[in-house]
């Protein structure tokens, strides 16, 4: 397996570690009485809408898929797919962000909205990176050059967005700020208060 695959594998577990997480909040949200630690909630929704919505799928877009589409033409199809999920995904980060907002200023009664919603970002999301992994890089590793490889490694290796100028070390300070803010067994933060 070449390093660029590996970096995408990497980066996908990232990303589901954060997912997961979320889906734990929200049940923690769930539970009778609980007053869920909004600055949490937002905290890993901006990571999610900044990290694979700015970040990876730009990167993806960018260099693996658009070499990939040159270097095997069948792959086409399946390239096209993933770039439209790649809109569909920062939609549906856009529509988790409101939800968010809804349940922040309306309390339980925006719970259920964004329970929907943080269910359905996360669904869609592992769904299209299991897409990833099994259908498209095999055939990236079948049909991708040692120089390909070599080309898409140092894109990603840099993992710098010119156009948002976004760096790694601000996603691992908005990680760290997340696993401080949450509860046990997300994060190191503090229970969820109970309201009176």
């Amino acid at each position: 397996m070449h390093k660029g695959s590996r970096i995408l594998r990497d980066e996908h577990r990232s990303i589901s570690a954060v997912l997961s997480g979320l889906l734990e909040l929200v049940r923690l949200a769930r539970k009778p009485g609980v007053r869920p630690g909004f600055a949490a909630l937002r905290a890993m929704i901006r990571y999610i809408d900044e990290y694979p919505e700015r970040l990876h799928h730009p990167k993806e877009d960018r260099y693996l898929f658009a070499r990939l589409a040159e270097r095997a033409p069948q792959a086409r199809p399946l390239i096209e797919e993933l770039r439209a999920e790649h809109a569909r995904g920062a939609q549906f980060a856009r529509d988790l962000q409101s939800a968010l907002a809804a349940f922040e200023a309306g309390g339980a009664s925006g719970r259920a909205a964004f329970d929907a919603a943080a269910g359905a970002y996360a669904r869609f999301q592992r769904e299209h990176m299991r897409k990833e992994e099994k259908q498209l890089l095999p055939l990236a590793e079948q049909h991708l050059t040692d120089a390909d490889w070599t080309w898409i490694e140092d894109a990603f290796a840099g993992n710098q967005d010119p156009i948002a100028d976004l760096r790694e070390r601000d996603f691992e300070q908005l990680f760290t700020r997340i696993v401080s803010l949450a509860p046990a067994p997300v994060g190191l933060g503090e229970s969820w208060q109970k309201t009176s």
